[in-house]
């Protein structure tokens, strides 16, 4: 990003305790608190490895945890010392065939684990569109600013990219700046866009294959979603597996309703799935505007048990 002109968030990678320490004392020297700092593991973490101090005890204690303590084993033989950004955050998801580019709509993610964005980093815990803080021209200049160099970079190193490609981003005061990059749909926010899909996915899939991006037909519905996810108690830490669920097929039957499963199977000696993950489903609403589509989620949420369920009960309370 930095190599490509996008516009991303201040940033060191360090490969000792002793140098991210020394990092995290330089940028609250200029950033007193109540600004924050990031700290990210660099590597693979399960969508956990990134935190957010809130002063230089905190971020020393994570640079501990992660470079000293190994709790994201290889992930932790560097660690990456970044400005906090400030804004609303939003996930902006395309499909491209290395040269035409599709947007599906924009969503915003929550990936703490408990109401009011408390709580450790997850793979996230719910999702909403549209997103009243993400204007379509605020979306169109992170498309032109951040999507769009970062598809030609690619593309200019002789590996063009074909597929989904999801840049999470951060508006900010000095406009849309860039967090991650992801070769994939944005889980839970492709439970949310999606559905609002009115034209057939599959001519956008083989369009990313064969270069013809540019002949697609893309229908959007005007309604709204809100996706909630359920996971097994004690995520993001340790849960047990195995929890007889049910519900679901009450949930997945009421209007406007989804069912999406996730860490769920079936097991010997039960006839309905059990928990088996983390994460173990999510339900999306949907409706005119986000309250009735959050009405929905809610609704059809409240169907399913099983024991130790925990999901949050403020899911795009922020647009509300």
């Amino acid at each position: 990003m930095h190599a490509s002109g996008i516009p991303t968030a201040q940033f060191w990678v360090c490969d000792t305790i002793a140098v991210a320490k020394a990092r995290v004392q330089d940028y609250f020297a200029i950033h007193a608190p109540p600004s924050k700092i990031v700290v990210k593991a660099d590597g693979l973490a399960a969508g956990k490895g990134v935190i957010i101090a809130r002063n230089v005890e905190g971020a020393d204690a994570a640079i501990e945890s992660i470079m000293g303590e190994r709790i994201f084993g290889a992930s932790g033989d560097q660690v990456v010392i970044e400005e906090f950004l400030e804004g609303p955050e939003a996930s902006i998801m395309v499909i491209t065939d290395g040269d035409s580019i599709v947007p599906m709509l924009p969503s915003q993610d929550h990936k703490r684990a408990y109401n009011g964005d408390l709580g450790p980093n997850t793979g996230g815990m719910g999702a909403y569109v549209p997103v009243p803080g993400l204007p379509p021209a605020v979306a169109q200049l992170a498309l032109d600013r951040i999507v769009s160099p970062a598809v030609g970079a690619i593309r200019d190193l002789g590996i063009p990219y074909r597929g989904a490609l999801y840049a999470g981003i951060v508006v900010t005061s000095e406009g849309p700046k860039c967090i991650e990059f992801n070769c994939r749909f944005g889980d839970p926010e492709a439970q949310a866009v999606l559905p609002l899909l009115t034209s057939d996915i599959v001519p956008l899939l083989l369009g990313a294959v064969d270069c013809t991006l540019e002949e697609a037909e893309v229908r959007w519905s005007e309604s709204a979603a809100v996706c909630v996810v359920a996971a097994s108690g004690g995520y993001p830490d340790s849960y047990s597996l195995g929890q007889p669920i049910r519900g679901l097929d009450i949930a997945a039957g009421m209007p406007g309703c989804l069912v999406f499963h996730a860490g769920t199977c079936f097991t010997p000696g039960f006839d309905i799935p059990v928990t088996n993950g983390g994460r173990v489903l999510s339900v999306t609403g949907i409706g005119r505007a986000i309250p009735e589509a959050a009405v929905r989620a809610y609704a059809g949420m409240n169907k399913i048990q099983f024991d130790g369920i925990q999901y949050r009960t403020d899911i795009a309370a922020s647009a509300l």
